[in-house]
């Protein structure tokens, strides 16, 4: 392993980690921004004694911050990404033989846990950035701890992070030792700036990067909650004088490779980014941050059962990381668009994802494990009781778990699909209907961002012009062409998936959309209310509404996303569906009522007969 030159703050704690890690087997790091913990630890570790040999696999958040993070060490050994360093994620790994060192997003943790329990040929495994607090995070820890409980006591454990307290998390683990880096910032001066409440961050946030640019030197990172806020913002600094990239989870990995370098001799930079530019990576050239104080972030509703995208003010260790990347490489400048008096009402941290996401993937991942209760594992913060049991009970309906909350073979079924457990259930029943290949296209549609969600008009929300543009080829304005191109990639891995299954063919005539997608959402067929257009009741009771549309007029329909609202929610994509398929594949869900009622008026007895499928 050749030599790491550069001094880096983290450097003086390798001896004390190495120690640790030898004679506890688990450790906690707190590594301040800029200390170089991401790319130097693993490196400084992968020549252990203890290792035998064997992987470290270190988990990251993003998938950004996985491909950097290996890139940079690889660049560090003088060699090319998938020797010694490599990466896993989503459609795309690169790893050798002779790979020591992974770096995987966290959800790959938990698919080689189910895998192998044993996480055999692994010496190591690394939490980066565990103050993220993401879901994956939560389970892969809690399922490695367990791991090393039962089967590997050999397997060393090690969480780094930037801002969480590291008592808690030593705590979980046994007593950790507890090491501490200095960091390897530069000051920062801060100015905060106050804006009208009705100027929309996107404006706020381009009027003070014009400021920037004749007021400060070096090049800008602007953080905005999402990704229609940074079109808006490029638009609105057109001509400014910079470039100006954006910087999101959906671009490109060449669109987001080339907001990390550095901008050309001559020309200044700014980057328009999510949170994803808060940690584990460093933006080339930035001396000046402008941070809107937002963030966007899902929110689980067990009430509605929908989660939905919530925009939330950023918590003060979220708005301390940011402010630190104006310093990772000279002084800089951090601008916040905020009072400092409202500075004091942030909250701490961000809430745990566990405590705020839909457990529906977390519940089949536990039950694949052979844990029934989250009691029986070790976390930082446990599954809520109500969110936990709300997901049990979508399972044992779509019949992935049975009374005793054990996965039944079916469940077993959907945890080999990288999917919600709704969407695995529709596929592996769609092939039964002879609809595989639709069933993965709407899979792959709702597993992706809308390909018409671009603008700032709300698009039609018939999934039918979806399927279309899948199937289509050629580009046609006003599509994310990136979210096209993974749901593309994700209909040819569900059909890779649904390959390996025996081929079933439907009897009859093939399954419309609709019913398909009432496979993954029978909660949430709707009938038109009497009285008029786009006004609707969902099968579980809830009211919902389309505002026009030819969606609008049909008698039936399948919502797959509504807007979380718990009364008259807007629906957001759907597809129509007969009664007659429902009368067909509902038949065992319809109940026959007879009902008998006085009519003072007619001073008569009324019998009635209906049939209801829930509340419809």
């Amino acid at each position: 392993m050749p030599s790491l030159v550069e001094p880096l703050p983290i450097d003086a704690t390798l001896q004390p980690l190495r120690e640790a890690l030898r004679t506890a087997g688990v450790a906690v790091l707190q590594a301040p921004p800029g200390a170089g913990k991401t790319t130097r630890v693993p490196l400084a570790l992968v020549e252990e004694p203890w290792l035998e040999e064997r992987r470290i696999v270190m988990l990251e958040p993003r998938r950004l911050a996985t491909r950097a993070a290996a890139t940079r060490m690889a660049e560090t050994l003088g060699e090319r990404v998938g020797s010694t360093v490599g990466y896993r994620i989503r459609h795309d790994t690169r790893v050798g033989a002779g790979t020591r060192v992974e770096v995987v997003t966290e959800g790959v943790l938990t698919r080689m846990l189910r895998g192998d329990p044993g996480l055999d040929g692994i010496g190591l495994v690394v939490f980066d950035e565990f103050h993220e607090r993401s879901i994956h995070a939560d389970l892969g820890l809690a399922l490695t701890l367990q791991s090393r409980a039962i089967l590997r006591p050999d397997l060393r454990l090690l969480v780094m992070s930037a801002t969480l307290e590291g008592e808690p998390i030593a705590r979980l683990l046994g007593g950790a030792p507890i090491i501490t880096s200095a960091g390897r910032t530069f000051p920062v001066e801060t100015r905060h700036i106050r804006f009208r409440e009705d100027v929309r961050v996107e404006t706020r946030v381009a009027a003070t990067v014009r400021r920037a640019l004749q007021d400060d030197r070096g090049d800008i990172l602007a953080f905005l909650p999402g990704a229609a806020e940074i079109r808006r913002a490029e638009r609105l600094l057109q001509g400014v004088g910079a470039e100006v990239i954006a910087l999101h989870g959906s671009l490109s990995h060449e669109q987001q490779d080339r907001a990390l370098r550095p901008s050309g001799r001559g020309e200044r930079k700014v980057v328009l980014a999510t949170s994803i530019a808060e940690t584990s990576l460093t933006v080339a050239g930035v001396r000046v941050v402008v941070d809107g104080g937002l963030a966007r972030v899902p929110r689980y509703s067990p009430r509605t059962g929908m989660t939905r995208l919530a925009t939330i003010r950023v918590s003060r260790a979220s708005a301390d990381q940011r402010r630190g990347r104006a310093g990772r490489q000279g002084p800089g400048v951090c601008y916040r668009l905020w009072s400092q008096a409202e500075e004091a009402t942030l909250l701490p941290q961000a809430a745990p994802e566990i405590l705020e996401a839909d457990l529906a993937p977390l519940a089949l991942d536990l039950a694949d494990a052979g844990v029934t209760q989250p009691g029986d594992l070790a976390w930082l913060d446990p599954p809520p009781t109500a969110a936990f049991e709300e997901a049990s009970h979508l399972l044992r309906d779509l019949g992935a778990l049975d009374e005793g909350g054990r996965i039944t073979a079916h469940g077993r079924h959907l945890a080999r699909y990288a999917l919600h457990p709704r969407l695995a259930h529709m596929v592996v029943y769609g092939r039964e209907l002879g609809a595989a290949e639709l069933a993965c296209e709407l899979a792959a549609l709702l597993s992706e961002r809308d390909l018409l969600g671009r603008g700032d008009i709300a698009p039609d929300p018939d999934l039918n012009a979806r399927l279309e543009l899948l199937r289509s080829s050629g580009v046609r304005p006003g599509v994310d062409q990136q979210a096209l191109k993974r749901a593309r990639a994700e209909v040819r891995l569900c059909r890779q998936s649904d390959a390996r299954e025996a081929s079933v063919t439907g009897a009859g005539l093939s399954p419309s959309p609709g019913l398909v997608l009432a496979l993954a959402y029978p909660d949430r067929v709707a009938q038109r209310r009497r009285g008029g257009d786009g006004r609707f009741l969902l099968r579980n009771g809830t009211g919902a509404r389309i505002e026009s549309g030819a969606l609008a007029r049909q008698d039936f329909l399948v919502a797959a996303e509504l807007d979380g609202r718990p009364t008259d929610g807007r629906i957001l994509l759907a597809l129509p569906v007969s009664r007659g398929e429902l009368e067909i594949h509902f038949a065992s869900a319809i109940v026959r009522e007879d009902a008998l009622t006085w009519d003072s008026s007619a001073l008569a007895v009324i019998a009635r007969r209906r049939r209801r499928l829930g509340a419809l």
